[in-house]
């Protein structure tokens, strides 16, 4: 059997590293049927901190095909990783394409599967299409993510879900029982199969970093593209420095808005807020699992830090991982300054929520999907 597995940007490589592992773990159990793994990287990230660098952290094999797409609009590069990957998806014909999350990479790839029309004689008309982490919704068709998920998921004929709403939502839409599976979280055992390597990292060191201290990520367009959102944010996260210091591993998109907006007089207020490059995904996690509290707008991190049973303040308005707000750390709150800066206060103070890890997390999500496509596509 053959399973094409899409990667595109970075939350694509945590996931997918824990679909190369089962696969491999697979095929040590029967080595007289292996499967064959093509790796495809669409190129949506290009940045060495922020794709091949991660690579090598989570012992991913390099991808056999780069389609080096790089950025753009979300049309331009939708429809430029779709004229690439069709000649792909024809030339490799893999019995199952695997797509994770909802980047860009994630919809156009599946898009792609849902109306090719193999060679005759190859066995199958198309391939299967398997959504990995399927069912989340924000409830916000304004995010590019949402839109991303729904239509893919449309699109699926298997879809992983990591938590119960996700079977709730897709009953909902109507999609059928038997295409849905609850197997877990495969971002959770990339996590847990590389955090002992993780807390050996020696990135406090390099960057002086003394605890207690909060780390903070920024990066949605609703956060950082509109100057007025972003200074709040900003301000407050000075205020925030008062009492805690900070390391705010920068992404690119939130840097260079900072430079457009002529926002750096509002950092040079703190000598506490330390601006650090994007990291590697060993270096990111010790900092994670060394923080007193997590302030971000990422979703990866929300389930992260749930495992971990580090508190986190989700800057946003809704989540389309509620099992991390019903079950987890997580404290959903939007973006006011005020309530930002009373729920860090509440938290520095002690005072934290009570947390459990969701049912499945618990490492071997990869090896049930895994097992599920053998089975269906047997």
């Amino acid at each position: 059997m053959k399973i094409m597995s899409i990667a595109g940007a970075r939350p694509n490589f945590m996931k997918l590293a824990a679909i190369a592992n089962a696969i491999k773990e697979s095929n040590a159990i029967k080595p007289a049927s292996p499967i064959i793994h093509i790796i495809v990287h669409t190129g949506q990230h290009y940045d060495e901190k922020m794709s091949h660098g991660f690579f090598n952290d989570l012992g991913i094999p390099k991808p056999d095909i780069n389609l080096e797409v790089g950025s753009g609009s979300h049309a331009l590069q939708t429809a430029e990783i779709m004229k690439r990957f069709e000649q792909v998806l024809l030339s490799e014909k893999p019995d199952a394409l695997l797509v994770v999350g909802d980047v860009n990479s994630t919809i156009a790839c599946a898009l792609v599967a849902a109306k090719i029309e193999y060679p005759k004689g190859v066995g199958r008309k198309r391939p299967v299409i398997v959504h990995v982490e399927a069912g989340l919704r924000s409830f916000d068709r304004d995010m590019p993510e949402e839109v991303n998920r729904v239509l893919t998921d449309s699109l699926s004929d298997m879809l992983f879900v990591t938590e119960q709403s996700g079977i709730d939502n897709l009953v909902r839409e109507g999609v059928a029982a038997d295409k849905i599976y609850f197997v877990g979280n495969v971002m959770i055992d990339t996590l847990r199969q590389h955090l002992e390597k993780a807390r050996k990292s020696q990135i406090m060191d390099e960057l002086n970093v003394l605890k207690p201290y909060a780390l903070v990520t920024l990066h949605r367009p609703s956060n950082v593209d509109a100057r007025e959102t972003l200074q709040s944010l900003l301000e407050c996260l000075v205020e925030i420095s008062r009492e805690i210091s900070i390391i705010f591993p920068i992404h690119p998109r939130t840097r260079n808005n900072i430079k457009k907006f002529e926002l750096e007089y509002v950092l040079e207020k703190s000598d506490k807020i330390s601006l650090v490059d994007p990291l590697g995904y060993l270096d990111f996690l010790n900092l994670t699992t060394n923080s007193y509290v997590v302030i971000t707008d990422s979703g990866g991190l929300q389930e992260e830090t749930t495992y971990l049973g580090i508190p986190c303040v989700t800057l946003r308005e809704n989540t389309e991982r509620p099992v991390t707000v019903d079950v987890g750390t997580n404290y959903l709150i939007g973006t006011s300054p005020s309530k930002i800066r009373e729920t860090v206060n509440e938290i520095l103070t002690g005072n934290m929520k009570k947390a459990s890890i969701p049912q499945f997390w618990d490492g071997r999500a990869g090896i049930r999907i895994i097992q599920q496509i053998i089975n269906f596509t047997q």
